[in-house]
């Protein structure tokens, strides 16, 4: 028997229980990884919530670092003893989790179990927006919702490094200062952000929005956009979006509207490893700083959910078995 957080049917932080299951077993393909530590994400909420459809009893956790345990048949990338980690991997709230080969990341060394676990799902999300859904180029102007939550100041880091001026949106002095910190170049409070961009921009707007916050800033996002320009709606922090009327885009100066998924900017192994291995070397390296802004021992799952949905963590949540 192991440790994991159960929760047995839909409903808020409090169905999030501590409780002993079975340890797993891989099957053909699967990694056994003791788990070092999990990443917290608001899809992780979403499923417990019932926003996303799941079986229940349901074990949350798609995101944890640690090292092979054992391996099932067939696997010939990894072995027992090995750092990996995962974006992907199955009921990750727990001692031990599953992980498919083809979804674990090898771990640099230099990277500590807590960064390793606190960048597969950020990351990448953060890799893929600014490189695929969106490829920004120096000299473009971006404004980035959530400046200091865990994707945020990742993105920023990664915009200045792309050669982007970033705006970005905060909602206290404390986030501010981390916003800054990462190098944005200006940093908004939510209220009445739209015609501030405007203003920065001199009227034209930004290139493009990377929204994950959904429901609460979507108007403003569309709002501050120039000409053509693209809002990827990535997350809704803030609660799903409403049904969009596309003339709405076409009002707006023929915008662009998508909302990505991370899985399908991960279609096989070697995207899994571009992303990955570019984000985890530039932690490895130093260029990139990956704040794990809070640690919460696996049993305080039900805690952590209620800091993250209440907006008062600050880059990466991780648990720790």
């Amino acid at each position: 028997m192991t440790h994991a957080i159960v929760a047995r049917q839909a409903g808020g932080p409090e169905v999030l229980e501590y409780t002993e299951v079975d340890r797993p077993v891989p099957g053909p393909g699967q990694l056994l990884v003791k788990v070092g530590a999990a990443g917290v994400n608001f899809i992780d909420t979403y499923k417990r919530g019932g926003v996303y459809k799941v079986q229940y009893p349901f074990i949350p956790g798609s995101e944890a670092a640690g090292t092979v345990e054992s391996v099932g048949a067939g696997v010939t990338a990894f072995a027992a003893g090995d750092r990996v980690a995962t974006a992907e991997g199955i009921n990750c709230y727990a001692e031990y989790a599953l992980v498919d080969e083809d979804a674990a990341l090898p771990v640099p060394a230099g990277l500590d179990d807590f960064t390793a676990a606190a960048l597969p799902l950020q990351g990448m999300t953060a890799h893929y927006l600014i490189n695929s859904t969106f490829r920004v180029e120096p000299g473009h102007t971006v404004l980035l919702h959530a400046g200091a939550g865990g994707v945020g100041l990742l993105l920023i880091q990664l915009l200045k490094a792309r050669g982007a001026q970033v705006i970005t949106t905060v909602s206290t002095d404390d986030k501010e200062q981390l916003a800054r910190e990462a190098g944005a170049d200006h940093v908004l409070r939510y209220e009445g952000f739209a015609p501030r961009v405007r203003e920065i921009t001199g009227g034209t707007g930004v290139d493009v929005v990377y929204d994950g916050v959904g429901k609460d800033t979507f108007d403003g996002s569309l709002e501050a956009l120039r000409i053509r320009g693209t809002l990827v709606l990535f997350g809704a922090a803030s609660g799903p979006v409403p049904p969009v009327d596309p003339q709405r885009l076409n009002a707006g100066g023929s915008l662009f509207l998508t909302r990505p998924t991370m899985g399908h900017y991960l279609q096989d192994a070697a995207e899994r490893r571009w992303r990955s291995g570019e984000i985890f070397a530039a932690a490895a390296d130093g260029t990139l700083k990956v704040r794990v802004g809070a640690r919460y021992p696996l049993s305080q799952a039900e805690q952590a959910h209620r800091d993250l949905e209440g907006r008062r963590t600050t880059g990466k949540v991780v648990l720790v078995p």
